[in-house]
């Protein structure tokens, strides 16, 4: 593909990420207001984001292996459908029930847009522009879930529906734009025909892929980062009486220095040290972060704390759906799967196993997901060592 016809293409990637994403964000400030009209609160809010999670874990393999075989476009364009056509049905429910299903749709929409995006980088960059690649796309995926919650606060002043009326709408003409503007890339070389897999045996295979620890590694960090998202505002809030708009400051600053990082400096790193040196560093960082917030008491040094969390975060993702992608090979809507599906399985235990330990004793959250990013690290930094020549062979490949 052409350099001009890459970038239009990558452009177009970024475009429908920071729509789905700003989709998603859009609906966290009107939430407890919206879900009130239900007569349900907290406890509903909790289940609706583990059902969203729950449809990415279900159906992102399904979705990755589909575009190896059938190409990335149409995979993306019926997400797009799917994700906007759940957000209607989510602002005009009039029951409980149909918030889960939409929410539920939302999440299959999400996995047929994600992993095909990912494998369609892949397709269309070099191994060496492989990191700047992921990093835009990345850095479009934190501006739409930074933006989103802004967009959504203000388009609520029409209605608490409008906001879903108006992502609908989005996420339509985004799909109606793909569809005439995105081409359609196909693998340069048509992965292995397995035979059609169950979830279960499809997570069961991808123990023994080159990339499974790294797997593991999104898992974890998927896992602290929402558990760190899920209870940051509870924990301000509670122990140190922030407004709301102190706690927005507090994530969208953090959220926005991410995105400055995605976009300008996270391809000189990975070329100057390289992925894994990348991720070995920001799962200490993070896990300094994780603790460190529990020793700081002003408005000034938790905003700190939490921006070097967040860029730590913002700086582990697009370096881990890096490697995995040079570690793939020609399976890269698998690889790109696996790697979504992982990442929503901690996305899902994450903020459910953060609720409680936070209802036990509010330093919880922070004292076990520094553990468990500690422990990552000691993986992560084993495996590297180990297997070196992994990154040698797919590099010569």
């Amino acid at each position: 593909m052409a350099v001009k016809s890459t970038k239009f293409a990558l452009y177009i990637l970024m475009f429908n990420m920071f729509i789905a994403m700003s989709g998603i964000g859009l609906i966290i400030p009107i939430m407890p207001a919206y879900l009130e009209t239900f007569g349900v609160a907290g406890q509903a809010l909790g289940t609706l984001i583990a059902t969203f999670a729950f449809a990415q874990f279900l159906f992102s393999p399904i979705s990755g292996e589909l575009s190896d075989k059938y190409g990335r476009k149409n995979l993306i364009i019926f997400g797009l459908v799917i994700f906007g056509l759940s957000q209607l049905l989510f602002g005009m429910a009039t029951e409980l029930w149909v918030l889960y299903l939409a929410r539920f749709f939302s999440g299959v929409g999400g996995a047929f847009l994600i992993p095909p995006m990912m494998a369609f980088v892949a397709d269309i960059t070099t191994y060496e522009e492989r990191g700047k690649g992921m990093g835009l796309l990345g850095a479009s995926m934190s501006l739409g879930f930074m933006i989103g919650p802004g967009i959504g606060g203000f388009l609520s002043e029409v209605s608490l529906q409008f906001p879903f009326y108006v992502a609908t709408s989005v996420a339509l003409l985004s799909a109606l734009l793909s569809f005439f503007a995105l081409p359609n890339v196909k693998p340069a070389v048509q992965a292995v025909d397995y035979k059609r897999e169950n979830l279960y045996q499809q997570m069961k295979r991808s123990v023994y892929t080159p990339y499974f620890v790294m797997l593991l590694v999104m898992f974890i960090f998927a896992f602290g980062l929402s558990n760190f998202q899920s209870t940051i505002a509870l924990y301000v809030d509670k122990q140190f009486q922030f407004t709301p708009k102190e706690i927005s400051v507090v994530i969208t600053v953090g959220g926005f220095v991410g995105v400055i990082v995605q976009t300008f400096v996270i391809d000189s790193l990975f070329k100057r040290f390289g992925e894994m040196r990348v991720i070995l560093v920001n799962l200490l960082i993070s896990a300094a972060a994780m603790i460190g917030i529990l020793f700081v008491n002003t408005f000034w040094t938790i905003l700190f704390v939490a921006a070097v969390f967040f860029t730590a975060a913002s700086l582990l993702r697009p370096a881990i759906n890096t490697l995995i992608s040079k570690l793939a090979g020609d399976s890269q809507g698998y690889a790109a799967g696996m790697n979504n599906a992982y990442m929503s399985l901690g996305n899902m235990i994450g903020p459910a196993l953060a609720g409680i330990l936070f209802d036990i004793d509010m330093s919880f959250p922070y004292i076990t997901g520094t553990f468990i990013l500690l422990v990552c690290f000691f993986i992560a930094f084993n495996w590297s060592t180990r297997k070196k020549e992994l990154l040698q062979e797919s590099r010569s490949s």
